[in-house]
């Protein structure tokens, strides 16, 4: 069995490397959206469940009819899952452009777009996931077929394997991308996939295994207390997998939004899920082992994270592992121990099994995402998760227990419930730390519009994204003041507090602004008083989506296209906003003359990165020019292919209309629209000062985003500083 064993710790560890890869290339064609992940998603789960089925029925149905060992066609699979890394980059990118064409001579609403966006992703990614989930019911055939194994526990096996695998492709891909981005690291994974094709074939044709196929065994007669079973499976991928939501919703404060925050908590997800596995196969002599605990205490385990996350001190690593781990542990024990319950080692019953729970898996991101979160708290969205553990404590459907026992079990989960109860209204929620706050919910996001004064502060998910600041107005007025016409429109990517909008319409021209958060912009009124007015003037248009999906779904072209993605610099997502794709599909917007200003933050010990964007912005465009903020932290890179006008700061006051100059020095420092100017003039400097900072740097890219990815440099950086 040690073969099959390290079989599928590989093809954990490819399958996650893949689900991480396809998703960030999908977003990369049809935007950073929360629609377009969970399409992604639903598409890879929903492979894996159609794979399983299908595979379990074909065995149950010809597997006495093979005449070559069966583990060649499991070693076919993974021949064909390799060549997934070949086909799918180019199928999404074939997909992006044929909704190009359409959005070339349709306007499309946002909906319509990700909807013909998920029909192209699902084309792509269902076929390919299918052959992953067909692996475990070919394997489990496989097993059987060689009679020195003993099968009935197969399923448990392969899943604690593979569970490890995907800890670990959770973790080393990251380190792969770093250096050598997307593709290469999918090359990896073909590479990986045909060894294991290779070195099954060549054990099957050594070892002659399943030459003669053994007789497969008579279904299990399920009685109906078993019936259960399959609704417990359910329900463990549907919690699972819609707790990761709340989990990222409820963690972002704590550890953050960049790559390696996500990847902390799917490896403490994936670890404890592998040790609950791996105590089964330890521990539990038989899948009806009376070892396993009160599913009712599931639902106290379920709301730990609303203790892990209170606001106060406490290391970010304890948080993940006190809040994730013990209930992923739970689960890791559970659902593999029903499987094997279920099928006793039959290929189709284990298929069909793993399919319900991989519905679950489905369902669950989905119910989190768009019902349960932009309506209340991740605190009761969370309680919600845990309910149905507490009702099925009181059930009886896997094991025969006496009148005495079932009111003992009945006891506890009313136990369970109280405490349930206590742990979910206990603890105190992050927007505590906030006495006056308002906070607003939906589908992305939580939003929390705090502080008085010019300390208000706004939040998504717990970051700062933005502060009243004179900067965020000289993102408007420098590049419309610098034009060598009179403008006419202004698209602002990133609403955050609305300053640049507001900025912009300052002047009376036509301004769009595109955030990806909906509740974003419904909070102008809390830093602005004359939101309103704003919000339905005539020329003002706000639209919720992703900037650059935006871009490519619009005909529209700006005189002036100016981006502050959020932070912070290395944030997840974050590099499609500097890349040179992305100034690629910018270009295609601007106006002849056309001005593109590009605000990057100071990232301190790092000029790799801004060296990095400063490069791309540097080969997308003739003209660049660079200034430091009026502040005197973070660059204004203003771009355009055509020379940007050198003027005076008299020069420049005078093309602002009295509404215009009264903004700009609404929060000085300057008193006057001259000295602003002033300020901004005289720090000015060479963009490519940026670039010899860091001259190794490669140039910013969708396939390798330097800023999202830096851990092997950052460590590096720290042990030459020490």
């Amino acid at each position: 069995m040690l073969w099959y064993f390290i079989f599928f710790l590989i093809s954990g560890f490819c399958g996650i490397l893949y689900e991480l890869v396809w998703l960030r290339l999908a977003m990369a064609q049809y935007g950073v959206t929360t629609p377009i992940v969970s399409i992604v998603l639903s598409a890879f789960m929903g492979g894996l469940g159609i794979g399983s089925l299908i595979a379990g029925k074909l065995i149950r149905r010809y597997g006495q009819k093979f005449s070559v060992p069966p583990l060649w066609f499991y070693a076919g699979s993974e021949l064909l899952i390799g060549l997934s890394a070949l086909t799918v980059p180019s199928e999404l990118a074939v997909g992006h452009r044929f909704l190009s064409h359409l959005a070339s001579s349709t306007e499309f609403s946002s909906v319509t777009y990700s909807l013909i966006s998920g029909i192209c992703i699902a084309l792509t990614l269902v076929p390919w996931c299918a052959l992953m989930g067909a692996t475990i019911p070919l394997a489990m055939f496989a097993i059987r077929s060689d009679l020195r194994y003993q099968s009935s526990r197969s399923f448990s096996f392969l899943y604690v394997s593979n569970l490890l695998g995907a800890m670990l492709g959770a973790i080393l891909p990251l380190a792969i991308i770093e250096f050598r981005g997307f593709h290469s690291t999918l090359f990896v994974g073909m590479l990986l996939n045909f060894l294991i094709a290779f070195s099954a074939f060549v054990l099957a044709k050594a070892r002659k295994i399943g030459s003669d196929i053994a007789p497969e065994p008579n279904v299990p007669v399920r009685s109906a207390r078993n019936q259960g079973i399959l609704a417990v499976l359910f329900l463990t991928g549907l919690t699972s997998m819609g707790m990761e939501v709340v989990w990222i919703r409820l963690y972002t404060p704590f550890v953050g939004v960049m790559v390696y925050s996500f990847a902390l908590i799917l490896v403490t997800y994936l670890g404890a899920t592998f040790l609950g596995s791996f105590a089964y196969r330890s521990f539990a002599q038989n899948p009806e082992s009376r070892g396993w605990f009160s599913l009712a205490a599931l639902s106290l385990l379920a709301v730990l994270p609303l203790f892990a996350c209170q606001p106060g001190h406490m290391n970010f690593l304890l948080r993940v592992m006190l809040g994730i781990a013990p209930f992923s542990a739970a689960l890791g024990y559970i659902t593999p121990q029903l499987v094997d319950l279920w099928s006793q080692g039959d290929a189709d019953l284990a298929a069909h099994a793993y399919a319900v729970n991989v519905f679950g898996c489905i369902l669950g991101p989905l119910v989190a995402g768009f019902i349960l979160l932009p309506r209340i708290s991740e605190r009761w969205s969370l309680f919600l998760f845990a309910v149905p553990w507490i009702l099925f404590g009181f059930s009886n459907f896997v094991q025969h227990y006496s009148t005495a026992a079932i009111w003992r079990k009945r006891i506890a989960a009313v136990c369970f419930l109280a405490l349930t109860l206590f742990a979910t209204l206990k603890p105190k929620s992050f927007e505590s730390h906030y006495p006056r706050h308002v906070l607003l919910r939906d589908n992305t996001a939580t939003v929390i519009a705090a502080g008085t004064g010019v300390s208000r502060v706004l939040l998504v998910n717990g970051v700062g994204i933005t502060t009243l600041t004179p900067t965020t107005k000289a993102m408007a007025h420098l590049p419309l003041a610098l034009m060598d016409h009179r403008p006419d429109n202004v698209l602002v990517v990133c609403f955050g507090m609305g300053t640049t909008f507001r900025s912009a319409l300052s002047w009376g021209i036509h301004v769009t602004a595109v955030d990806l958060v909906p509740s974003v912009p419904k909070l102008l009124w809390y830093y602005h008083a004359d939101a309103p007015k704003l919000l339905h003037s005539p020329l003002a248009h706000v639209i919720i989506d992703d900037g650059r999906r935006y871009l490519d779904r619009t005909s529209d072209k700006f005189d002036l296209i100016t981006i502050d993605p959020p932070p912070p610099l290395p944030a997840a997502g974050s590099s499609l906003l500097y890349s040179e794709e992305f100034y690629a599909v910018a270009k295609k917007h601007l106006k002849p003359h056309g001005i593109l200003e590009q605000w990057l933050p100071s990232y301190s010990g790092d000029p790799f990165l801004r060296s990095s964007i400063a490069k791309a912005i540097k080969l997308s465009f003739n003209h660049v020019r660079a200034f430091r903020s009026i502040e005197g932290w973070g660059v204004h890179l203003l771009a355009s292919d055509w020379p940007i006008p050198a003027r005076s700061s008299q020069d420049l006051a005078g093309e602002l209309s009295a509404n215009a100059s009264g903004d700009f020095i609404e929060w000085g420092p300057a008193i006057t629209p001259v000295g602003q100017f002033d300020i901004l003039l005289n720090n000015e400097f060479n963009v490519d000062d940026i670039v010899a900072a860091s001259p190794s740097a490669p140039v910013m890219r969708d396939d390798r985003p330097t800023n999202e990815y830096f851990a092997v440099r950052y460590l590096r950086y720290l042990s030459t500083h020490q």
